[in-house]
């Protein structure tokens, strides 16, 4: 199943992620998975907010040159993710169609979630790694080397600690916390669910009313941990998943500091509503029985101006 846990949540039940990954890492100093220009392929999809992060920090760091990228479609079978939006849905470089291949030629037996993002080593059509968190902090570390002269310190030492605590209540509170909401078992997990959310997002729209970005005057890792959230808070999880307190649109730091984010390069480029709504209501069925995408809302207030740079 591509994604793991969000549709397969008892009754009764409160939703749990699986974070068990494939634990290789491409490093500088590995034997079988060295850092090298050419040798690898992230496979991504633009509906999927964890795999939106590594397109954007890819693009961030400038390493677009060095690691290609192949995009799956909205819409993927229940085996796999697939690369519909290229021609014949065959993927250029590794030529599959199903993501399941590269993870089969890893392991015959493999039997987890075919997930997105995914670092493929082209030569063996392989998947290396799926953990996502992971993917985007060696993009950083191990590939630095490779990095655009002006690439943004994404993970500034004066503050790492700090960050890594505000990352790890994103993560559990907001980016898993609407999955929460939405794959609730019961009134009881969800109300919970939505309390936990709420709790964490007034805390956000708190932290950003004297700062222009979570850590301070510079984007970091965890803005775009949060980013990808934001960007579909009110095109999916308010209505689809029922975190609908209020939008987003409605708070005024965490909305202004989303559009920010928005219209700086490497983010807005990367987001697709029309994809990420068809993949939310199309593919959860489970959830959205009935198939239907909704028109709205309007998007165009991402490019209103944000008046967030006298903070920073």
């Amino acid at each position: 199943m591509p994604e793991r846990n969000s549709t397969y949540v008892e009754q009764g039940e409160s939703f749990d992620r699986d974070m068990d990954y494939l634990p290789d890492r491409i490093t500088r100093e590995s034997e079988d998975w060295p850092v090298e220009p050419d040798r690898y392929r992230l496979v991504a999809a633009k509906a999927c907010p964890w795999a939106n992060r590594s397109i954007i920090v890819r693009r961030l760091l400038g390493l677009e040159d060095v690691i290609s990228m192949g995009l799956c479609g909205p819409l993927h079978d229940k085996d796999s993710w697939t690369f519909d939006l290229d021609p014949r849905g065959v993927d250029p470089v590794l030529g599959i169609h199903h993501l399941q291949d590269a993870y089969f030629k890893r392991d015959p037996d493999y039997s987890r979630g075919i997930t997105v993002p995914a670092m493929v080593d082209i030569p063996t059509g392989q998947v290396v790694t799926n953990n996502f968190p992971q993917i985007t902090h060696d993009l950083f570390f191990e590939w630095r080397d490779f990095h655009s002269p002006h690439a943004p310190d994404l993970w500034p030492d004066e503050c790492r600690e700090e960050m890594e605590n505000v990352m790890e209540q994103i993560f559990t509170e907001v980016n898993n916390g609407v999955y929460r909401c939405g794959f609730a078992g019961s009134q009881e997990a969800y109300n919970e669910a939505h309390d936990r959310l709420w709790t964490a997002m007034d805390w956000l729209e708190a932290r950003l009313g004297d700062r222009r970005f979570l850590m301070g005057s510079a984007i970091t890792e965890a803005d775009v941990r949060l980013f990808t959230t934001l960007a579909r808070f009110d095109a999916v999880y308010h209505g689809h998943f029922k975190c609908n307190r209020n939008k987003l649109v409605e708070m005024s730091n965490l909305w202004g500091y989303a559009r920010d984010l928005f219209q700086t390069p490497g983010f807005g480029e990367t987001i697709d509503f029309d994809q990420i709504k068809e993949h939310y209501y199309v593919v959860q069925s489970d959830v959205n029985p009935s198939g239907i995408v909704p028109e709205g809302p309007a998007t165009g207030g991402w490019l209103e101006p944000h008046g967030r740079e006298s903070l920073g």
